[in-house]
């Protein structure tokens, strides 16, 4: 549990909203379908790549606070924890890309699926990291959230450039210069999670669903309307109906979106909040519209050609899932070569074919194509300049606003 002096910490109908979306997005059954539903999205795939330029600091050697020895060259092993599902597996169990890797470089990789969602996995290794220990990994991939709490704590390592040629080549432009870790010095994303409009044509008798105006206004949906209980989607994209930027949200702004939210739900409008159980209804139709996160729907689109997706015209909500290494991991040179490898094209390619997310990996097309060529032309994996050109991201939290924030919308949703 969170210690009495954790200035991060955490008010309980906040976790219980960020359990409800995190949990949830991750206990889906269909591979493709499993989500991390964390909280955030400080970073916007197009939308802030304007403040970036280059963005990555250059090459040397860059030590966090209480990073611990490099045993890299003795002991050729990594230790990676992820979510469940985010990695390209065989019908066999086997893991391509990983095994490629240790037949490449000579190291061992002791991967482990134990990230069920943000909340949990900071519990299970805060004592650690809090006490200045090894917390047994090497390296890990948050929500970007998290990673920026963690990196203000101070429990993550800084990153070696010189160990990440590919990576430092590779990152796409918009991912270069997240507020939560400018210059991305500490951290490389696995993947980008838009959210967006999802509709079932045979639903909605046909008519397409563009706005988050109609999933909250038009009569015609009524009650059939679905929300995602992460708050920085939900609100977020009511924030942009509104004309409003999440960038830079105020307390009024966010307070007139819950209100507006609200007065849908009260009158019956919207059906229920979800995580990422809302598929199985958007497929049988009890839900003619909602709020979906874009690696879902290619999969559900694949399954059951009713199923549409909408960028809505006044934008829509990214966050990113993140590479880090913790403060004291016994092999960091060794995580680096790791995190370097997935952003060789072939290799990126291959994760993208299998989790269908935004790729962060540039000239990472012709590869996919190789692959599957309606993959590399699918947007939800590979914006386009319009689609990117519409990704907002809600702005970095203070603690305090991140409590308020987040115990108005737990209110909301009845979290």
């Amino acid at each position: 549990m969170e210690p009495t002096h954790e200035p991060e910490s955490l008010s309980p109908p906040q976790i219980a909203a960020m359990r409800r979306s995190m949990t949830s997005g991750r206990m889906a059954l269909s591979r493709r379908n499993l989500l991390r539903a964390g909280g955030a999205g400080a970073f916007a795939i197009g939308g802030l790549g304007a403040l970036s330029g280059c963005g990555i600091p250059p090459a040397g050697r860059t030590e966090a606070q209480g990073a611990s020895d490099d045993h890299s060259a003795e002991e050729k092993q990594v230790n990676f924890s992820n979510w469940t599902e985010y990695m390209d597996e065989t019908d066999d169990k086997r893991r391509p890309t990983l095994d490629e890797f240790e037949r490449r470089t000579g190291i061992k990789v002791k991967y482990t699926e134990d990230i069920n969602d943000n909340v949990e996995f900071f519990g299970k290794i805060k004592p650690q990291l809090a006490a200045g220990q090894d917390a047994g990994r090497d390296l890990i991939c948050v929500t970007d959230w998290l990673a920026g709490r963690m990196i203000r704590l101070g429990w993550m390592q800084q990153l070696d450039a010189s160990n990440l040629p590919h990576a430092y080549t590779n990152l796409a432009e918009g991912f270069r210069n997240p507020d939560w870790d400018p210059g991305r010095a500490h951290s490389y994303p696995w993947t980008g999670i838009p959210a967006v409009i999802a509709y079932n044509k045979k639903a909605t008798g046909g008519r397409k669903v563009t706005s988050i105006s109609q999933l909250l206004d038009d009569p015609k949906l009524k009650g059939r309307v679905g929300m995602l209980t992460e708050m920085r989607d939900t609100v977020g994209l009511t924030l942009l109906d509104m004309g409003k930027r999440p960038e830079t949200v105020t307390a009024d702004e966010y307070d007139a979106a819950i209100a507006r939210i609200q007065k849908a739900a009260d009158r019956g409008q919207i059906r229920r909040f979800t995580g990422n159980d809302y598929t199985g209804d958007l497929t049988k139709g009890d839900l003619a519209a909602c709020v979906a996160w874009a690696g879902d729907l290619i999969q559900l689109q694949a399954d059951n050609p009713e199923i549409e997706f909408t960028i809505p015209d006044a934008g829509y909500m990214t966050a990113t899932d993140n590479l880090l290494i913790p403060s004291k991991a016994r092999h960091k040179k060794n995580a680096e070569r790791l995190i370097d490898y997935y952003y060789e094209p072939k290799v990126a390619a291959k994760i993208a074919a299998y989790i269908n997310y935004v790729c962060p990996v540039d000239g990472v097309r012709a590869e996919l194509a190789k692959i599957d060529k309606d993959l590399a032309n699918n947007p939800l994996i590979l914006p386009d300049d319009e689609m990117a050109a519409k990704s907002h991201a809600f702005r970095l939290l203070s603690s305090k606003e991140e409590t308020a924030f987040e115990d108005k919308f737990a209110k909301l949703t009845g979290a």
